[in-house]
């Protein structure tokens, strides 16, 4: 149950992909990141997220408490819908690169992660003992707050630091025929 709880949005994004591809085709940089973070998905699925062998050697060199590898779920949690509203704003809106589009892309990568977190929630109250290997809280009381920074950090990865490459891409994409 908890491997189908944790890869359900894989699977989604793979349906919506498959039906709209090719009316609306996603540039490389967005279809990459999508990639990037079903393997993440898949993988924190796999061993539970406070398990992830490459978790505990970030973990190690990095010196810190715990395994890592669910914050790095967390920062795609705001990577990829900072993303993909980036790109679908700019290309179905009048909307252009701006303070507006920050704030919308940012506002919708919180919003991703706080329905999340509230998702974790409904499964804690609902499984009982078992919700501890889909939370992967590690004994942080402040893991949800946590997780939805990351989410923010993520997002605010994509505006400084991949805005550039991505209107690169999706100026290509646009002129292509």
């Amino acid at each position: 149950m908890t491997w189908v709880l944790e890869t359900v949005p894989t699977w989604i994004g793979l349906v919506v992909l498959a039906a709209t591809w090719r009316r609306f085709s996603l540039t490389p940089l967005a279809c990459g990141v999508l990639a990037l973070h079903a393997i993440i998905l898949a993988v924190g699925a796999h061993y539970t997220y406070a398990e992830v062998p490459f978790g505990f050697w970030m973990r190690d060199v990095l010196e810190l408490e715990r395994n890592p590898f669910d914050r790095l779920g967390h920062c795609f949690q705001g990577i990829t819908p900072a993303l993909l509203g980036r790109e679908l704003l700019l290309r179905t809106s009048p909307l252009r690169n701006g303070a507006w589009l920050l704030t919308l892309g940012i506002s919708l990568a919180l919003a991703v992660s706080a329905l999340y977190e509230l998702g974790e929630w409904l499964a804690a109250v609902t499984l009982g003992q078992s919700a501890e290997a889909f939370l992967g809280m590690q004994g942080d009381e402040w893991d949800a707050q946590a997780d939805i920074l990351c989410a923010f950090c993520g997002a605010i990865f994509v505006f400084m630091i991949l805005a550039r490459l991505h209107q690169r891409q999706l100026d290509r994409l646009l002129r292509a025929p």
